[in-house]
C-alpha cells in the first residue's frame, strides 16, 4: 500500500506528474479495473458548504453530513473496497483542499489503517490542506511534485525524461516565448519528440515553428523591464499581461488589474526612499522580506529613481488612474500603455543620470 501527495502550483504540470504517479504504480495492470480517479468539488460550486461543514480543523463532533455526500461517498467506497480482478486498485483524489474538515479527517483515518492492496493518490489542489490531513501524509504520504514549475526548470527536466537535446540558444527562446505558462512546456517537448526523435541537437529554428501562442507573464517581469528602462520588453510584457493566458492564469489581466500591480510595486519603492536604508538586509526588513537577496532589486530601483524620480512616479500614477477611469478620452490599454512606457522611460533616464554622476573610483 502507497499513499502519494502531489503537490505544485501549475494545474497542467501538476496534472501530469500525477499521471507518472499512475503509471508507476499500476504499471501493466488494466487500468479500466484497477483506477479511480476523483475530484472534490469545491463547496461555493457544489452548494454543500451548509452540509458539509467548514474545512477546519474542528475536532467535534459532527452530524456525518459531509460523509455522506455523494461525491465523497464514493471516494469512501472506492477506498474501502478490495481490488476486484487486479493486484492492486490506485484510488486518486483531486483537490484536496475542498475536502470538509470532517472528509479530511477521515482519509486521515484510513491513511492510519489502509486496505491492504489499494494505493491512496492525493492531489493539492483547492486551497489549504486539513492540518489532520497534512499530519497524516507527513507521517505516511510519499511527497512528490514537478521538478520545476518555472519555465527553464520545467523545460530541462521534460527535455531530460523525453530525451531531447536542445542547444542554449533553443532553450532560451522556448523559455522566452512561454514566459510564466510553464505548464505547456510537457506538450511542447512530447510535440518536438514525435517530429524529431530523440538525441539530435535541436537548435532555434527547429522549435520556432511549434512554440505557438505567447505565454503569460508576471508582474515581476513587468516591473523589472521597467526599472531596468527597457521600454519594448516592458510592453511586450505588458501585451502578454493583457491578451495571453495560462492554466494557472485563465483569463487576461485587465488594466486596471496591472495599475493595482504597479502602485504597489511603487509603494515599496517609496519605503526604501530613507536615508537610514543603506543595505540590501534592512530594505528586506522594511518590506518585511524574509530574504535580504531579493531586496537587492528594489533597493537598487528606488536609488537610481530618488525622492524626485519617485514623486514623478506617483504622479505618472495618479494621472494613469483617472485616464482608465475615462478622465482623458483614452481607452483602458491605450492608457495603461502610455503609463507603462512613461515609467519605463523614468527609469531609462534616471538611470543614464545616475551614471554620469557616479564618483571615479581612485
Amino acid at each position: 500500500m502507497t499513499v502519494v501527495l502531489v503537490q505544485g502550483t501549475d494545474p497542467s504540470l501538476r496534472d501530469r506528474e500525477v499521471q507518472h504517479v499512475v503509471d508507476d504504480l499500476l504499471g501493466d495492470v488494466d487500468r479500466s479495473f484497477a483506477l479511480d480517479d476523483h475530484t472534490v468539488e469545491s463547496r461555493r460550486r457544489g452548494g454543500a458548504s451548509a452540509e458539509g461543514g467548514d474545512n477546519d480543523d474542528d475536532d467535534g463532533g459532527g452530524s456525518g453530513a459531509s460523509l455522506e455526500l455523494p461525491a465523497f461517498a464514493a471516494i469512501v467506497n472506492a477506498l474501502q473496497s478490495p481490488p476486484f480482478m487486479t493486484e492492486c486498485r490506485v484510488v486518486v483524489v483531486r483537490e484536496i483542499g475542498n475536502l470538509t474538515g470532517e472528509q479530511a479527517r477521515w482519509v486521515a483515518e484510513w491513511i492510519a489503517e489502509p486496505l491492504p492492496g489499494v494505493h491512496l493518490v492525493l492531489v493539492a489542489g483547492g486551497g489549504r490542506i486539513s492540518t489532520a490531513l497534512d499530519k497524516a501524509c507527513k507521517a505516511a504520504a510519499d511527497v512528490v511534485g514537478p521538478a520545476g514549475e518555472e519555465t527553464s526548470a520545467a523545460l530541462a527536466a521534460a527535455a531530460k525524461r523525453a530525451r531531447l537535446r536542445l542547444t542554449v540558444d533553443a532553450s532560451a527562446r522556448i523559455v522566452t516565448h512561454l514566459g510564466d505558462d510553464a505548464g505547456r512546456v510537457p506538450e511542447l517537448v512530447e510535440l518536438l519528440r514525435a517530429t524529431y526523435g530523440t538525441d539530435a541537437p535541436l537548435d532555434v529554428d527547429a522549435v520556432e515553428g511549434y512554440l505557438g501562442e505567447l505565454g503569460t507573464a508576471g508582474r515581476f517581469d513587468l516591473t523589472n523591464a521597467i526599472d531596468r528602462g527597457e521600454l519594448g520588453a516592458a510592453l511586450e510584457v505588458l501585451h502578454r499581461m493583457l491578451t495571453a493566458t495560462s492554466a494557472s492564469q485563465p483569463k487576461p489581466l485587465h488594466p486596471m488589474q496591472v495599475m493595482a500591480s504597479l502602485v504597489f510595486h511603487y509603494q515599496r519603492l517609496l519605503r526604501l526612499d530613507d536615508p537610514r536604508i543603506t543595505t540590501k538586509e534592512q530594505a528586506a526588513q522594511a518590506l518585511g522580506m524574509k530574504s535580504a537577496g531579493g531586496a537587492r532589486f528594489p533597493l537598487e530601483a528606488a536609488r537610481r529613481l530618488g525622492t524626485d524620480g519617485l514623486r514623478e512616479a506617483v504622479s505618472l500614477l495618479a494621472q494613469a488612474e483617472l485616464d482608465l477611469r475615462g478622465q482623458s478620452g483614452l481607452d483602458e490599454r491605450t492608457a495603461i500603455d502610455v503609463l507603462v512606457a512613461r515609467l519605463a522611460a523614468l527609469s531609462r533616464r534616471h538611470a543614464r543620470g545616475t551614471t554620469r554622476t557616479r564618483p571615479a573610483r581612485v
